[in-house]
């Protein structure tokens, strides 16, 4: 993986990785895991400190990774509270975008919280993921559910 910071008269500067083709994606076995929301920021703020989506070089840098950051918890922590835990944290990092996965053994499917209220603890979760991320959604599998978050390369 290669980097530069590229720059153009006039634009903010930009930081450019290079990713082998197919991007890279990176693997956390969760299942059984204590602290498993622990590691999963440990794990993350690594993989985005290795892409260089943190540090960020401008402000809406910084500010993407920290999102990327915060909805990878959350996932996970809603795994935790609602499907029994999380089994598999993946991370999928190409030129374009950012995928965040995380799967379970309930096959149960998420649904915000409806109506929102927003001075009612709990249930803000999703709402969360729908402002940050570019788009989510969750897939069904032989076992449970994998639910994911996508980021455009800032």
């Amino acid at each position: 993986m290669v980097s530069d910071l590229e720059a153009r008269p006039g634009d903010t500067a930009r930081l450019v990785v290079r990713l082998p083709p197919g991007g890279q994606i990176r693997r956390f076995t969760l299942a059984g895991v204590p602290g498993a929301v622990r590691r999963t920021r440990g794990a993350v703020r690594e993989a985005l400190a290795d892409w260089q989506w943190l540090p960020g070089v401008t402000e809406e840098q910084q500010a993407a990774g920290e999102d990327v950051l915060l909805l990878a918890c959350e996932l996970v922590t809603n795994a935790c509270l609602h499907a029994g835990g999380a089994n598999e944290l993946v991370l999928h990092c190409t030129a374009e975008r950012l995928r965040i996965e995380v799967s379970d053994n309930d096959p149960t499917r998420p649904t915000p919280r409806l109506p929102h209220e927003a001075g009612r603890p709990g249930g803000h979760g999703l709402h969360i993921v729908d402002r940050l991320a570019t788009r989510w959604g969750s897939e069904s599998g032989p076992t449970g559910k994998t639910v994911w978050a996508e980021f455009a390369t800032p």
